[in-house]
């Protein structure tokens, strides 16, 4: 019997940071050409769907997150003709495509802001958010996540502007119909070249209080941890009315029509960053399937890494999840260290395990197939804004977006031999690289594309029931059921041997280790196992 769920809740998307996969005109940076050529690699590991990271016209304060045009393509990245080539290639390899929607904020230098800047009687003037208030004395307390006040003093205007990130960035007013109509006309726009859907960067930050009122002091703050979060930021993100804006969003993505070679509207899919606890994320799924199909839950990322903990995350999701949402869930991005280096090389295998064999809709960021741990990024090398600016190296995000390694030759087929790279290469990528790893029955590339055909074929993994078997100090291990069969998973945190029970109403078989060697119930350290029932009927 066909699947006839939306197919973004079957799916496995493919986070793709542009500047960084692939090189095609020698600079040194990564761009939508080279993209394309390697889009095949993608098919073949197994995914459904890729995100597109920021390819906007930009002055790259914050490597595009700040736009100066929501409908062009920057030249370092290529042209429209390039995306539109970019998302027709995609297609016709069986691929959704999804971009990067950044609604929060414009560059400073983006046209509007100049004209709402130097035009205080303008029909732009309150397009972004202006306050009063005297130099030195900014209208709130509000905090920017990159550092210091979220308020910068316009000598020009002689009022502040309100910035949730750099202060290069300035935040769109949302709350003026006239910006939300032009944000929307965006979106009709790449409906039009044929994207199938949107990842909304900084979703939470897209409504404010109206009243202005000052953010509460977070009393469990510790002296030397990240300053933003010295307040509670109550006003400034998470605002209750942001379901208005879910709300138009999806009657956009319903009713604009389809492009000749565009998906259904039906099919249209909304994903959106949202760094909250289950029980906020939760309403941003809305009810009975009204809300954002995927908002992002990023949870994963700073839960501790025990088998107690993941359990009773995974346990807290499903029990707050609202009639008719759909989970999914984030192990690695472009704003945090990498899996091989946050969890360590001897987890990896089990932690690729579990994002792909959760109930709900796994989004995969570049090169974890590979298992790329962070790279090394000499001072002289750093080129994250953020670091440069604030000298918080701690902050620094480039150690996770290095090069894709594509081949054993020198620069590992990124770019071409003779150029520097943007960011520096690992020592060791060509061990690491594509090449290396695709004929390699142990590597960790092959363990990606056995998960992913067995969640493919098996309908326990992409659409079973979740229910915890087992979690202690050493061992998670949870139950997948589908009425077609069953599936285990039994995953080992520790370096001890630990054995794992199964469940005695069904015969069990072991059908995936995530180590190579002879296998039993007896897992052996950072080892993982899947197992179907006998009555698992694949499709």
């Amino acid at each position: 019997m066909p699947d006839e769920r939306p197919w973004w809740q079957t799916a496995v998307f493919y986070q793709l940071y542009p500047r960084s996969f692939a090189d095609s005109d020698g600079d040194g940076v990564g761009d939508l050409a080279g993209a394309i050529r390697k889009l095949p690699h993608l098919r073949r590991l197994g995914v459904d769907a890729v995100w597109i990271c920021p390819f906007y016209p930009s002055p790259q304060r914050d490597f595009g997150y700040d736009v100066t045009d929501h409908r062009g393509v920057d030249p370092v990245f290529g042209t429209v003709a390039d995306a539109e080539r970019l998302i027709r290639t995609a297609h016709d390899l069986g691929l959704r495509v999804v971009i990067d929607f950044i609604p929060n904020h414009t560059s400073d230098e983006h046209p509007w802001f100049v004209e709402s800047r130097d035009h205080a009687d303008g029909p732009k003037r309150d397009w972004y958010y202006w306050r009063d208030g005297s130099a030195g004395r900014p209208p709130t307390n509000w905090l920017s996540l990159f550092g210091g006040s979220a308020w910068t003093w316009d000598a020009g205007r002689r009022q502040y502007y309100l910035h949730s990130y750099l202060e290069e960035q300035p935040d769109l007013n949302w709350r003026n119909p006239a910006v939300r109509t032009a944000m929307y006309d965006v979106l009709r726009c790449w409906l039009d070249r044929g994207v199938d859907g949107f990842r909304i960067d900084a979703f939470r930050q897209l409504l404010k209080d109206p009243q202005w009122r000052d953010n509460p002091v977070n009393p469990d703050w510790p002296a030397d941890g990240d300053p933003y979060h010295r307040l509670i930021p109550l006003r400034s993100t998470d605002q209750d009315d942001i379901v208005m804006i879910i709300g138009e969003l999806r009657d956009l993505l319903r009713d604009h029509p389809r492009p000749p070679g565009g998906c259904r509207p039906d099919d249209r899919v909304l994903l959106a960053e949202a760094y909250l606890p289950i029980p906020k994320l939760v309403r941003y799924h809305g009810t009975n399937g009204d809300g954002l199909q995927l908002p992002s839950n990023m949870n994963l990322l700073s839960c501790p890494w025990q088998p107690r903990a993941v359990a009773a995350l995974v346990e807290e999701y499903e029990e707050l999840l609202p009639p008719g949402a759909w989970p999914n869930w984030v192990l690695g991005n472009h704003d945090r260290s990498r899996v091989a280096t946050r969890l360590g090389h001897d987890q990896q295998r089990i932690a690729a395990l579990l994002l792909l064999t959760l109930r709900g809709t796994p989004i995969l960021y570049y090169g974890e197939e590979l298992g790329l741990p962070d790279v090394h990024v000499p001072a002289d090398r750093v080129r994250d804004p953020v670091a440069l600016r604030t000298g918080r190296t701690w902050l620094g995000r480039d150690p996770a977006r290095m090069p894709m390694p594509w081949t054993r030759a020198a620069r590992a087929g990124f770019c071409a031999e003779d150029v520097e790279p943007w960011l520096p290469m690992r020592p060791d990528s060509a061990e690491l690289s594509v090449e290396s790893q695709q004929d390699d029955p142990a590597s960790m590339l092959t363990l990606y594309r056995r998960i992913l055909e067995l969640r493919r074929t098996v309908p326990a993994l992409s659409a079973g029931n979740y229910a915890t078997l087992q979690a202690d100090d050493r061992l998670l291990s949870f139950r997948r059921g589908h009425q077609t069969g069953d599936a285990v998973v039994a995953l080992n945190f520790s370096d001890h041997p630990t054995r794992y029970d199964l469940p005695p109403d069904r015969f069990w078989q072991l059908e995936l280790t995530s180590q190579d060697g002879a296998a039993s119930r007896i897992l052996r350290p950072h080892e993982g196992h899947l197992l179907l029932s006998g009555q698992n009927k694949k499709v």
